[in-house]
């Protein structure tokens, strides 16, 4: 990783929380939205986390704001402390696009899961598996 990378994630991460994949599930529980950046192939193929939203990170923006009558159904209008938390495969697109919602959206409560998609796996939460659409 290039040392402008590592310093970008660096300053992100100083400004946003990192969920284990177990305080991010507890999380989830006690009413936080987790969204999955994950493009759509990764969880056709790896699997998708039972009530997780799918936003892909390039229409991210559009769908996280709050003021938007485009924003995914999960936030509620003009909160800017629901808390959401967000998750990639590895951990480090979400903790830039956490920090990002945080200094250009100002939604105060987003954070993201340390370790992503493969950290879940791993701690054996619970996983959707789906069969990718058949292609032509």
């Amino acid at each position: 990783m290039s040392d402008v990378v590592t310093g970008l994630l660096t300053t992100a991460r100083e400004h946003i929380t990192r969920y284990s994949p177990a305080q991010a599930a507890e999380a989830m529980r006690t009413g936080a939205v987790l969204v999955d950046l994950r493009p759509t192939e990764y969880r056709w193929r790896f699997g998708e986390i039972p009530g997780a939203i799918a936003v892909s990170r390039h229409v991210l923006e559009w769908r996280m704001d709050v003021t938007s009558p485009h924003r995914c159904k999960e936030l509620r209008a003009d909160d800017l402390d629901q808390e959401i938390i967000l998750l990639c495969n590895e951990g480090y697109t979400s903790s830039l696009a956490a920090y990002q919602l945080r200094t250009q959206l100002g939604l105060r409560n987003v954070n993201d899961v340390e370790g992503g998609f493969a950290a879940w796996q791993e701690a054996g939460h619970p996983i959707l598996r789906r069969l990718a659409p058949e292609s032509d």
